[in-house]
């Protein structure tokens, strides 16, 4: 076996949980390669990524940073994903752009399970992924208790590349396992080679031999060498370490410490001889044989001053400024660091760069510079994950209401994972996404922005109202003053119906009582009235039924019989034992089967009825808890939910059924919404 480094561009997605550690491993990344001067702080506010205020009010990461470095002479992209669970969104769109992950954690065995989204989505795609176990001279375990804490929820074996040196209580360097070098932690620096401790001399022997025996399970050649206690070769020891990291059949892990340059050295040679050529990942998605130029969009900017900036990985052919792809022309081509555009006249297959002013394209969307009528198979995108919260918002001025409609469909050109859209039935303005840190980055996003100034409340809930009992009510309306007058009178019949039918009008006037023409306006305002019932809120499952009235030659008209009609609702409603109704919705609850016991209790607490539970399809461990649930409970379910399950746990919603709320319960949501309404 030879290891052949390739000479394309290579993109590595820097990926893992919220305060991992990865924006400050960008820089050490950045800063090693040469690429900046001097190394940026997060706390500092002075990165290369995380340029965007929201983003730095906050020191976290709120979209994806891109930038471009060379390391020795291999040339490579670097994606630094978001690691709040609020914007996994982000990193499911970009991972299918990318060549290898580093999955960035820390040394804390309680934070295992974060990593599980993570390892699902690159096991999903076939993403050959390393492990740098950041921030290890401050660990307060073993790497061994990290690795059996991390290896249940991977599916393929976690081997050990590092493993630490440590004096006293200090963690000092690492030895490199395949090379058989020790190395000590320079502050700030390149870590200097040095000599294997005598006191860790077990501890390797023993490491090395357990890395053999993983690489060992894919190699028939090596298996011999490792029963007959035969050393390889480094030449071929490194050979089959870059064939199964390449292959996704191993998932190395590497030890660094990113804030004083710890291992980031040598994280960047093993980027450099293993991860594998741009090729490879276009023969995954199958633009290897694609002919002309074709691109896919990974994340979509609009920025301030430049317009619309889509991040692109160019899967074939050559893109040069000016070209048209899927009938727009690229104006400006970019090659990333952070916020800064360094402007390019072409890039090859296997960059990721900036289009500019690409008005029309979205992320996830195929580009093919090929001609109407012989367009491109679209390459997959991820589905989009559903909503999980909500919040009603509305605009402090009444002029930016046109203004904050445009804004929220930039907000959601750039993050398709928030969705706005108006309740018909509460009449507000609701804005759903993953979570609550989700949405105030959002509303952040468009004070900061476009300039609007947003509140927010807790989202009504639809509550809707029926009747228990059937009336027969009579309605006149009688009104005279000069002139013609206003005559109408109607005997309706107002009766419950079984749960689901929704609203039933039945005429069934005979001889002429009422004109024919006048019982439209009867059935309008029958309709009018259970918009708000006596409870206050919309009717439904109600039959009605004109049998009677009368008329009157001059003052009858389309008006007094409507206003008939409401008077007849309006005093037969209230007669029909009116009953509040709560949506009811299906919900499935995925997580870790360990959380299984918290889920139930948690369901239980929140007046949920549980279904059942099943394993989780595709995800080894999981269990779905299915219930059904009143939706008033699930306002703050995921947060309560992330909570409980190491942030790993989620859920999808959607309506079952309408159900009546009685008591206390119901006494308090008619109180509170005649309050609201009166205010």
């Amino acid at each position: 076996m030879t290891n052949t480094i390739p000479n394309s561009p290579r993109n590595i997605a820097l990926i893992g949980p919220y305060l991992s550690g990865k924006t400050t491993l960008l820089e050490g990344l950045l800063h090693t390669c040469g690429a900046t001067g001097r190394k940026g702080s997060v706390n500092e506010g002075n990165t290369v990524g995380d340029s965007a205020q929201e983003a730095r009010n906050r020191n976290m990461s709120t979209e994806l940073n891109v930038a471009t470095a060379t390391f020795m002479d291999s040339d490579f992209t670097f994606l630094d994903c978001p690691g709040s669970i609020e914007l996994l969104q982000e990193t499911l769109f970009v991972l299918p752009g990318v060549d290898a992950a580093v999955v960035v954690c820390e040394p804390d065995a309680d934070k295992a399970q974060a990593l599980s989204p993570l390892l699902h989505a690159l096991d999903a795609q076939g993403i050959p992924h390393m492990l740098f176990v950041n921030k290890i001279d401050k660990a307060t375990i073993t790497v061994q208790a990290l690795l059996d804490a991390l290896q249940p929820i991977s599916t393929k074996p976690l081997v050990l590349r590092h493993i630490p040196v440590q004096e006293g209580d200090d963690i000092t360097g690492y030895i490199d396992l395949a090379s058989e070098r020790a190395y000590h932690y320079e502050l700030d620096k390149t870590s200097v080679v040095v000599e294997l401790p005598g006191t860790e001399e077990d501890a390797f022997a023993e490491a090395r031999y357990g890395m053999l025996e993983a690489l060992a399970d894919f190699d028939d050649e090596l298996m011999e060498k490792v029963l007959e206690d035969v050393t390889p070769e480094k030449d071929e020891l490194y050979a089959n370490l870059t064939k199964d990291f390449q292959d996704g059949q191993i998932i190395p892990v590497l030890l660094g410490s990113a804030e004083h340059d710890g291992g980031v050295f040598r994280l960047l040679k093993a980027l450099r001889h293993e991860v594998p050529s741009s090729e490879a990942a276009a023969e995954r998605n199958g633009t290897n044989t694609a002919t002309g130029t074709v691109a896919q969009v990974l994340k979509t900017y609009h920025t301030q001053h430049g317009g619309k900036l889509s991040i692109a990985r160019i899967w074939a052919g050559e893109v040069k400024d000016g070209i048209t792809l899927n009938g727009q022309r690229v104006s400006g081509l970019f090659r990333m660091m952070g916020h800064e555009q360094q402007k390019i006249s072409a890039a090859k297959a296997g960059e990721v760069i900036g289009l500019g002013r690409m008005e029309d394209a979205v992320t996830g969307e195929t580009l093919s510079d090929r001609s109407s009528g012989e367009g491109t198979d679209a390459l997959a995108t991820p589905d989009i994950l559903p909503a999980v919260y909500a919040l009603a918002i509305a605009a402090v001025h009444r002029d930016d209401e046109v203004k904050l409609s445009t804004a929220l469909a930039k907000v959601r050109d750039e993050d398709p994972s928030i969705f706005a859209g108006h309740d018909d039935t509460t009449h507000q303005l609701v804005l759903r996404g993953q979570g609550d840190i989700h949405l105030k980055i959002t509303m952040d996003r468009l004070n900061l922005k476009y300039g609007l100034e947003v509140t927010s409340e807790r989202p009504k809930v639809p509550y809707m109202e029926a009747i228990r009992k059937s009336v027969e009510q009579h309605g006149r309306h009688k009104k005279q003053s000069g002139g013609h007058g206003q005559f109408g009178d109607v005997h309706l019949k107002i009766t419950p119906l079984p749960r689901g039918s929704g609203f039933e009008f039945v005429d069934k006037i005979v001889g002429g009582a009422i004109p024919r023409q006048y019982i439209p306006a009867v059935q309008s305002g029958v309709k009018e009235y259970l918009v708000k019932g006596p409870l206050g809120f919309p009717v439904v499952d109600v039959s009605v039924t004109v049998f009677d009235g009368q008329y009157h030659a001059v003052d009858s008209s389309e008006i007094a019989f409507k206003t008939a009609a409401r008077i007849a609702m309006n005093d037969g409603m209230k007669l029909c034992s009116p009953v509040l109704l709560e949506p009811i919705l299906q919900v499935d609850i995925a997580a870790p089967s360990e959380h299984t016991p918290k889920i139930n209790a948690i369901v239980s607490g929140r007046r949920g009825q549980i279904l059942g539970f099943d394993t989780r399809p595709g995800w080894t461990g999981w269990d779905v808890v299915s219930a059904h649930m009143p939706q008033s409970e699930l306002h703050d379910l995921i947060i309560e939910l992330r909570s409980a399950t190491q942030g790993t746990g989620s859920y999808t919603a959607s309506f079952d059924r309408l159900q009546e709320l009685t008591g206390r319960l119901a006494d308090d949501v008619v109180t509170a919404h005649n309050e609201d309404v009166a205010a």
